[in-house]
């Protein structure tokens, strides 16, 4: 995970232990009230700002990854959830691991708190760390949980992840797409400014060349389920 604009708040927002829960977003001013249950406005909506997303190409390809299925059913939060997967983790899901990782968990991130992981985070520096289904780096990691106001005793469950993700769809815009108040190639571009995986309108990574990071997926198809998925 990279970005240009959120390394210029990097050193307010996005270094371990200093993470703000109330700090407001790039897309929105409200702040976190999620129900795990439900796409309510406060749950997509909530606040962050996107941290740094240059740790050693975490959004790099896997090399012959087979790529994860797509529901046909479920939220359109869960079902984005499951696109931006499929660009990101694989069949591998909840308990991928970014590949460049030379020392891997001890073990499923699954199995794992939060603090299990910061203590592996810290216990091997210099290599990337991406972790889960969403592909998290440390800093988006914390800052996210701290919004969420979970515990570093909080295993990395699916459901956790699930929830964490749904802020940063919340933070693209997804109430907004949903009630017309954003274009959906302006959602489209912001999931791609958050996931390296996904594409821009040149079928590049909006973080292309950057620490390895390309596209996983056409634009053609990216778009094709975007708009399927919003019914737009």
């Amino acid at each position: 995970m990279r970005r240009v604009l959120a390394f210029l708040l990097w050193a307010g927002l996005a270094c371990p232990g200093q993470a703000d829960p109330a700090i407001g977003s790039l897309f929105s001013a409200r702040q976190p009230l999620f129900s795990m249950q439900s796409e309510s406005s406060e749950a997509l909506s909530s606040a962050s700002l996107f941290v740094d997303r240059s740790e050693g190409g975490l959004f790099a390809a896997l090399p012959g990854r087979l790529d994860a299925p797509l529901r046909h059913g479920g939220t359109k939060a869960a079902r984005l959830r499951d696109l931006i997967a499929r660009a990101e983790a694989g069949r591998a899901g909840y308990d991928a691991v970014q590949h460049g990782a030379r020392v891997k968990p001890p073990r499923r991130p699954t199995d794992m708190t939060l603090q299990d992981i910061y203590d592996w985070i810290e216990a091997t520096p210099g290599q990337p760390h991406a972790i889960g289904r969403y592909q998290f780096i440390p800093p988006t990691l914390r800052h996210s949980a701290a919004r969420l106001d979970l515990p570093a005793s909080t295993r990395f469950s699916p459901a956790v992840q699930d929830r964490l993700a749904d802020l940063l769809l919340g933070d693209a815009g997804l109430m907004k797409v949903k009630a017309g108040e954003m274009s959906t190639d302006t959602f489209m571009l912001n999931l791609a400014k958050i996931w390296a995986g996904l594409p821009i309108p040149s079928g590049r990574s909006y973080y292309d060349g950057v620490a390895g990071n390309k596209a996983t997926m056409t634009y053609e198809a990216y778009a094709s389920q975007v708009r399927g998925i919003l019914g737009s």
